[in-house]
């Protein structure tokens, strides 16, 4: 490795028992070992971001680190055969921006077997307003396939948590893909965002967190859970026969009040969806179906940019539920 140009990053640092992020000067001889190099052009915002910046987590296993948990841009150099100078790259999961330094920098020096290429159809922006989330919502649409749930059945697909990031994307790539699609959100006003998306039926979320009998009246095709605890159970509880439910996230709890009837009397498949240390092949299939399958225009519409230095102030907004669709932070800006 040769290049030693200095670049900017935001660095967080533990002092007094406080997670403190400042926005400092690195040189390449800070960054951590990797074989690959990379020119990070973007990085997105996603909730365990929040976490990890605002130090309300327990995300960030060692100090200092650079956070943010996806990045995208172009190889600067190279110690591994399966990428050279000038490849366009993207890199979801493998515990970087947690264990290991993240895509909030203007350099990122990572494992090759981190990568994946990025497809031809995509830009770097693109990649990243797609993201962990984008990338997360598609390993959810393709469970769901792959479980039989099909876009002509007779009861609609519901997302949960759907104005946020994994939700706002799988919306849209259900939609683009001719499922009926009803959503569940807290807040009437997110009903315009979402039905631009795709959604054609609309609920409240308390109304998915109330207590329920382990067995309720057959409702939905497939579910998108982004939520998990009593939504979850919800979401099961209603699946039609043969059903599927894939369930992606754990900001309502980890527990989960059901039983086993759901599965038994009903079949309904309960399918975990992990974006983190997802194989390479499956990674690859997912970034080219994004590729295909997502209406572009509408990424770009959900889309909002910042830099680096605004990260913190937007760490505090996501988690407070303030932050809608995809926040894409640009290094460089």
């Amino acid at each position: 490795m040769t290049e030693t140009a200095m670049f900017k990053a935001l660095l967080l640092n533990q002092r007094d028992g406080q997670t403190l992020a400042d926005l400092v000067t690195l040189t390449t001889a800070d960054l951590p070992p990797g074989e690959v190099l990379v020119a990070v052009e973007y990085s997105s915002l996603n909730y365990k971001d929040g976490l990890a910046v605002t130090g309300k987590g327990k995300i960030v296993r060692q100090f200092p680190l650079v956070p943010g948990i996806d990045l995208a841009g172009t190889v600067l150099e190279s110690a591994a055969p399966a990428y050279q100078p000038g490849d366009r790259v993207v890199l979801t999961g493998w515990g970087v921006g947690e264990r290991y330094w993240g895509g909030y920098a203007q350099r990122a020096r990572v494992r090759a077997d981190w990568l994946t290429p990025l497809p031809e159809k995509l830009d770097s922006r693109r990649a990243m307003a797609i993201g962990t989330a984008g990338f997360t919502a598609m390993l959810c649409v393709l469970a769901l396939e792959q479980a039989g749930v099909k876009p002509d059945a007779d009861k609609p697909v519901l997302v949960t948590g759907a104005s946020g990031g994994v939700g706002s994307v799988a919306v849209a790539l259900l939609a683009h893909l001719g499922y009926r699609v009803t959503v569940a959100t807290g807040r009437s006003e997110n009903e315009s965002y979402l039905g631009d998306l795709g959604a054609t039926g609309f609920i409240h979320r308390d109304i998915m967190n109330q207590p329920c009998r382990p067995l309720e009246g057959q409702i939905w095709a497939g579910v998108v859970d982004t939520v998990g605890g009593r939504v979850l159970a919800r979401a099961l509880a209603e699946t039609d026969y043969g059903g599927a439910v894939a369930a992606c996230g754990l900001a309502g709890g980890i527990d989960l009040p059901t039983t086993v009837m759901p599965f038994i009397l009903r079949g309904v498949k309960l399918l975990g969806v992990d974006s983190v240390l997802c194989p390479s092949e499956p990674r690859r299939a997912a970034w080219a179906r994004l590729a295909c399958d997502l209406s572009m225009a509408v990424l770009d519409r959900i889309t909002e940019i910042a830099p680096l230095a605004e990260v913190p102030r937007l760490a505090e907004a996501i988690l407070a539920g303030q932050v809608r669709g995809r926040m894409v932070i640009d290094p460089n800006a």
